[in-house]
């Protein structure tokens, strides 16, 4: 097959030649330096081909190609038309491949869908590691579920793998900017480069991931019907990850442009720390579903030795390549095009290793009841069934003591003033130990980090510098949570000194209330107490609709 890459000698073009060379195709690697792409094909094989794809990209068809694969980027800005090489290619009958990693430039393409049809040609954007290989894993492991509750990628590269201009672009560009991300059943806003997460690739393989905004995010909430979604990336080394995130902090302040040249710096000041970290990287996809009403979490993961990373990205387009007739036309996102089997065959003859790994994954409070779980109703369990992100709204009656030790309690922990009918938005995020409570009662925000305790029906949730142990009895559908121990910087704090709580979640007419009081050790009176019913957002927007 006689196949033209653009930006054949780039990062991603070369190795994507390599690998289509030793597939037996005629490789050209088109570019506008000759020396570059001469210099590749005298090492590799293949020919050059001079183009400039801002200028005249309309020369990349002049050796009658089958296939075109765009692996130059920035997809977007080809003279105001960013699908400008797609449609030369429908004019003159030639499939297309990209390795875009944008999320608006891959799920656009669709534009091209009819003409594709009617022409019989392929345009699929987003041949890469995102979204091609992450959706071909998640839509294996999303198999036999009956819900899908989260599908969370992470790619990891090894500190010595290469940095393109273009990729440092489309990374750099997104720091201190805001993406819309789908979580718990409902689109949010999330600062790009947040949401750090420890991964655990391997048993001697752990890398740090931020969250950024890729095609996945956009796609994969319709695409699979899933809850949520969520894709992180990260740095081996540590630093390089704190001047990313110091980065987003200056960007959020002060906009400013990544231009090619403040790339090219990026590029330079990153270079001097290749010495550093190893060659090893990893990508990571993990769905949770539900099978018969039990949360399965299924996790792939890759791990890349020996330098060979850089392969990753290019996988999708040589198993398309390679299994062109399998592949219906049309103009799309690259999307599920083929089977788990026929990408890990294409990875065969790279150093790479693959696990897919199953486990129950119970909730916070699943594990700690037990047998208990099931004598709760199901409005309760929902609240307490968060797999990754979830928001609950209603109104709540708030009660503040007036002693001068429940002002200062009110202060410290930031507890909301008094009021009737306050709006109240309750949101849990699922955590690698436990859960986050974020409590908003009408602009006033107060949270707390819940964990497992060591005894069985307990969890600890903890306020600042205190950490209170509380139990979990169920009686006639109640549930209630006492506190029954607690400590203040690690140390324990005496029976008598810990606060009085009365909290139950409870059901009323198939909907979920709450009522909890705190009162002050020794008789100090009420510090604060808050009342009130909550249902989850999603299910009102799904009303609304």
């Amino acid at each position: 097959m006689k196949i033209v890459i653009a930006g054949g000698y780039g990062v991603f073009g070369s190795r994507l030649a390599e690998l289509l060379l030793r597939d037996g195709h005629d490789v050209w690697l088109a570019g506008r330096s000759q020396d570059k792409a001469q210099a590749l094909a005298d090492r590799i094989g293949g020919q050059p081909l001079v183009v400039d794809l801002q200028s005249s990209p309309v020369k990349l068809f002049t050796l009658k190609p089958d296939v075109i694969i765009d692996a130059a980027g920035p997809f977007q800005n080809y003279q105001g038309d960013p699908y400008r090489i797609p449609r030369l290619c429908l004019d003159h009958g030639v499939d297309y491949l990209d390795l875009s990693d944008d999320a608006g430039f891959t799920a656009g393409i669709s534009v091209l869908d009819d003409a594709a049809r009617d022409m019989g040609r392929r345009l699929l954007s987003g041949a890469s590691s995102v979204p091609g290989v992450s959706s071909i894993v998640a839509a294996e492991l999303c198999r036999g579920f009956d819900e899908v509750l989260v599908i969370d990628t992470a790619f990891l590269p090894g500190n010595r793998a290469p940095r393109g201009v273009s990729v440092i672009i489309s990374i750099v560009s997104q720091l201190g900017q805001t993406s819309r991300v789908w979580r718990g059943g409902i689109w949010r806003d999330q600062y790009c480069w947040s949401d750090r997460l420890e991964v655990q690739l391997g048993s001697d393989l752990k890398r740090t991931g931020y969250f950024i905004e890729v095609p996945d995010i956009q796609l994969f909430p319709d695409f699979f019907k899933a809850q949520s979604v969520m894709f992180r990336a990260g740095m081996e080394l540590g630093l390089l990850n704190i001047g990313f995130r110091c980065l987003a902090r200056v960007r959020r302040k002060w906009p400013f442009e990544i231009t090619r040249g403040r790339a090219r710096v990026l590029q330079w000041l990153s270079n001097l720390l290749l010495p550093f970290g190893t060659d090893r990287g990893g990508m990571q996809v993990i769905v949770v579903g539900t099978k018969n009403n039990i949360a399965i979490r299924r996790a792939w993961r890759l791990i890349a030795e020996a330098g060979d990373g850089p392969y990753i990205p290019c996988i999708t387009a040589r198993a398309i390549v390679n299994n062109l007739d399998q592949i219906p036309p049309g103009a799309r996102p690259c999307l599920s095009e083929l089977s788990l089997k026929e990408i890990e065959n294409a990875m065969l003859d790279i150093s790479v290793t693959t696990k897919t790994i199953e486990t129950v994954r119970p909730t916070l409070f699943q594990k700690a009841l037990g047998d208990r779980w099931s004598d709760l109703p199901p409005q309760v369990q929902a609240l307490h069934s968060v797999q990754d992100m979830e928001s609950f709204s209603g109104l709540a009656q708030v009660t503040r003591g007036k002693s001068l030790l429940a002002r200062l309690s009110g202060w410290f922990f930031g507890f909301p003033p008094p009021g009737d009918n306050v709006p109240l938005v309750l949101t849990k995020t699922r955590t690698w130990d436990g859960e986050t409570w974020v409590r908003d009662f009408d602009g006033k925000i107060f949270k707390s980090y819940l964990t497992s305790a060591d005894k069985p029906c307990r969890y600890r949730e903890r306020f600042w510098w205190f950490n209170y142990e509380q139990d979990l009895p169920v009686e006639n559908g109640c549930l209630y949570l006492p506190v029954r121990a607690g400590w203040f910087l690690g140390l324990p704090i005496p029976k008598i000194f810990l606060p009085n709580s009365d909290a139950r979640e409870f059901v009323i007419d198939g909907v979920f209330h709450f009522d909890v009081s705190l009162s002050a050790p020794l008789g100090g009176g009420l510090i604060v107490r808050y009342r009130g019913q909550l249902t989850p957002v999603r299910d009102k927007l799904d009303q609304a609709d």
